[in-house]
């Protein structure tokens, strides 16, 4: 009897994964607070996990000004970069593959974070209604600055610097984060975006700066080392659309041409439910994407089988239960219990609840 596609090898662009099962990016707060750099814990904690097709690391920003959470990684600086090699390197010494999540918080931010204690920047000047970690509470985040057009040149100076970056790091690709409220989701969506310049008002101008960020990238990775994550339908970080059907649509064919690793798409509500608005087809979504396709959200092991045994997915990305299960994907292939997770733990302190979860090797033993 063969073995279920989800864990049979595959290659996305120019990448061989040993899988379809894919670590999603999972935010854990425990960078060096003064360098925000990663740490030796942080190799230890990924290679752990190195079984996966492919890991997408934890968001990490592409400048001090990209920074919106306490204890955050970084890919700005040469201690960054050195740190994250480390990474890299354990994670190949398991044998498999690594992604960097490249990010840019905009407005969801507050001054204590930002650089001279500045306003966070944003598509508008309109605060969100949401918090942030401030690395003592979690506070309001701040009002933000709108950027002029003529800042973008700098922010997609800043995307491409880090997208070579991860290249010196060793990365086998990047993830350029456009979902979840932040930055480029700021700017696609007409909840946030009420500017009348060329970044704003319609569908092509608030599509304007994911596409210049993908070239900025292009301009250092191979667009077979490059995937994109978008959350259309999702209203997190008091980020909604009037028309998300529309935007998914439009971001899609916008992204195809590009010839890119995968589209990452968040179905439904980050980290809730999947409803998806009336009308919306992921099928026929799907299918205007010629590169692989990676669902996300909520996704067991009965689902993920079925969505890459109908064609419909090529990858499943896994959020907690990659925290809790160091070999999630050995736990899938033989339908074994996963691990509990331990929800107090999941942002900063050390080992316990990041390295110390066991396999179920380790648990045989024991």
């Amino acid at each position: 009897m063969s073995e279920h596609p989800l864990f049979q090898p595959v290659r996305v662009g120019e990448v061989d994964l040993a899988n379809r099962v894919v670590m999603a990016p999972l935010t854990r707060n425990r960078a060096d607070p003064a360098t925000d750099a990663v740490t030796d814990l942080t190799a230890e904690y990924y290679a752990q996990r190195a079984s996966a097709g492919l890991i997408i690391t934890e968001a990490s920003q592409i400048s001090p000004e990209g920074k919106g959470y306490a204890w955050t990684p970084g890919i700005h600086s040469p201690t960054q970069v050195a740190a994250w090699r480390k990474v890299v390197d354990a994670v190949h010494a398991r044998g498999g593959k690594i992604f960097v999540q490249l990010w840019h918080v905009g407005r969801i931010s507050h001054v204590s974070l930002q650089p001279g204690g500045q306003a966070p920047v944003s598509s508008t000047d309109r605060p969100a209604k949401a918090k942030t970690f401030d690395g003592k509470d979690f506070v309001d985040t701040s009002a933000p600055r709108r950027l002029e057009a003529s800042e973008i040149p700098r922010i997609l100076a800043d995307y491409r610097a880090a997208a070579r970056n991860a290249m010196e790091a060793g990365f086998d690709g990047v993830e350029l984060h456009a979902a979840n409220g932040y930055l480029i989701d700021q700017f696609l969506k007409d909840g946030v975006n009420d500017r009348d310049d060329a970044y704003g008002g319609s569908l092509e101008n608030r599509s304007r700066l994911l596409v210049e960020a993908v070239e900025a990238i292009l301009a250092e990775v191979p667009a077979g080392r490059v995937g994109v994550r978008v959350s259309p339908f999702s209203t997190v970080n008091d980020a909604a659309d009037s028309n998300p059907k529309a935007l998914a649509e439009h971001v899609v064919a916008r992204l195809d041409p590009f010839g890119l690793a995968y589209l990452h798409l968040v179905e439904g509500q980050t980290g809730g439910p999947r409803d998806l608005p009336e009308g919306v087809d992921l099928t026929a979504l799907r299918k205007a994407f010629r590169g692989a396709w990676m669902v996300n959200n909520g996704y067991d092991r009965e689902m993920a089988m079925k969505a890459v045994e109908s064609g419909y997915a090529d990858l499943v990305a896994f959020g907690r239960p990659f925290i809790s299960n160091p070999d999630l994907v050995e736990r899938l292939r033989r339908g074994a219990p996963l691990n509990p997770l331990d929800t107090s733990t999941l942002y900063g302190g050390g080992a316990k609840g990041y390295t110390d979860y066991p396999t179920l090797d380790q648990l045989a033993e024991a």
